[in-house]
This record gives structure tokens, C-alpha cells and sequence, in this order.
């Protein structure tokens, strides 16, 4: 077993991005996320705190917040070059 960590391909990942509608901050997140995701193939979604009490309950003083794979990745704003890393581009 190779003990190096193999880097997954960015179309087999998935961003998250949690917000609510008439956020700024998750619009700005948006228009990150969706260029960056576009550039590496990667598959993006959006979530609606208000629509999802436990989303709500965990991250509703961070919106926007954006996991990677499930895990949480960035909140507030969002680096393309550091969600470019983490996608392995």
C-alpha cells in the first residue's frame, strides 16, 4: 500500500454551498464556487438554510458556507485559489 495520498480528480467532487436567498455574501460565494467548479469540472449545489432545520441549526451564523465533499471547506468568503487547491486543481 502506497503511502502517498492519491489526489482525487476534481470531477468526483462535490461543493457545497449553504446559504439563504438575499445573502450577499452567498451570491459573491456563488459566483466564486461557479467559476471555479467550471474551470475544473467539478459538480456543485446549493443549499437553503431555511429550507433545512438542521443546516439552519449548524451553520447559520456562517453563512455562506461551503463544504467540499461534505466537509466543511470555508465560510464567509470563499478563496478560489484555496477551493481550487482542495479540488485538486
Amino acid at each position: 500500500m502506497s503511502l502517498l495520498r492519491r489526489r482525487k480528480n476534481p470531477a468526483d467532487r462535490l461543493v457545497t454551498l449553504v446559504g439563504k436567498p438575499g445573502c450577499h455574501l452567498c451570491d459573491d460565494a456563488e459566483s466564486v464556487i461557479s467559476a471555479v467548479c467550471g474551470e475544473l469540472g467539478a459538480r456543485w449545489e446549493k443549499k437553503d438554510i431555511t429550507q433545512d432545520e438542521e443546516l439552519h441549526r449548524k451553520y447559520w451564523e456562517q453563512i455562506p458556507v461551503v463544504l467540499v465533499d461534505g466537509e466543511q471547506h470555508d465560510f464567509w468568503r470563499v478563496d478560489p485559489a484555496r477551493l481550487r487547491k482542495a479540488l485538486g486543481g
